[in-house]
C-alpha cells in the first residue's frame, strides 16, 4: 500500500516545521518530521552519533539511514495508532531530501503535492535559524558557517527533489510571507489534491 502523502519542501529556515506541525494538528493529516525524528534520537544510540557527525558539519545523513529511520518511525506511528494510514495523509517535512531518496521512497508513497516554500532573502533564512536555535536548543541551527553549510547542500542535492516530482505536483508557496498567509495558501491547495 502506497501511502497518500503531501510533501513540505524548502530550504532550511523556510517554515516547514512551522506549517507541518500546524497542519499535523488536523485530523486526518499525520505529520512527519524527519529532522526532529534524528534529533530525537540518544546519542548513545548509533544512528544518533551519525546524525550528530553529519548535521554538525551542515550535511545530509547517508540515504540509508535516513530511509530507515523514516520506515521505522512511520511503523512505530502505525502500530501506536497514531497514523491510520487508511485514512490519514501523510505531510512530510524534510524527507526526501535528495533525488535517490525520492527514488527510495517512490514504492511506499502516493505523493498528491509538494509545496515548495520558497524564501528568497537567505539572509531571511539565516535569522530564522539563529532564533530558532536560541529557543529550541538546535545545534544545526547555532552556527553561521553551518548554517550557510546547509543552504549550500540544499542547493547543491535537495533542490533536485522538485524536478524529481516536476511541474504538475510542485506549487511554490511565498515563504517570507507571515506564516497564516502561508498556510492560507497552502490549505486552499490541499483541499483540491487530497
Amino acid at each position: 500500500m502506497k501511502y497518500r502523502t503531501i510533501l513540505l519542501f524548502g530550504a532550511p529556515g523556510s517554515g516547514k516545521g512551522t506549517q507541518g506541525k500546524i497542519l499535523g494538528a488536523v485530523p486526518n493529516l499525520f505529520h512527519f518530521a524527519c529532522g526532529d525524528a534524528f534529533r530525537n534520537l540518544r546519542i548513545d544510540d548509533p544512528l544518533g552519533r551519525v546524525f550528530i557527525e553529519y548535521s554538525s558539519k551542515g550535511m545530509l545523513v547517508p540515504n540509508e539511514a535516513t530511509i530507515g529511520l523514516w520506515q521505522k518511525n512511520i511503523k512505530a506511528s502505525t502500530v501506536d495508532g497514531e497514523f491510520n494510514p487508511e485514512v490519514d495523509t501523510l505531510v512530510l517535512d524534510g524527507i526526501p531530501r535528495n533525488p535517490q531518496q525520492a527514488l527510495m521512497l517512490q514504492d511506499f508513497l502516493d505523493v498528491r503535492a509538494v509545496f515548495n516554500l520558497h524564501c528568497s532573502d537567505s539572509n531571511k533564512m539565516v535569522e530564522r535559524l539563529q532564533r530558532r536555535a536560541l529557543r529550541e536548543n538546535r545545534l544545526d541551527d547555532a552556527n553561521l558557517e553551518v548554517i550557510r553549510k546547509r543552504l549550500e547542500t540544499y542547493e547543491n542535492e535537495t533542490k533536485q527533489v522538485l524536478d524529481f516530482y516536476g511541474p504538475k505536483l510542485v506549487y511554490t508557496i511565498d515563504a517570507t510571507q507571515p506564516p497564516v498567509k502561508v498556510l492560507r495558501e497552502v490549505l486552499e491547495i490541499l483541499a483540491k489534491v487530497i
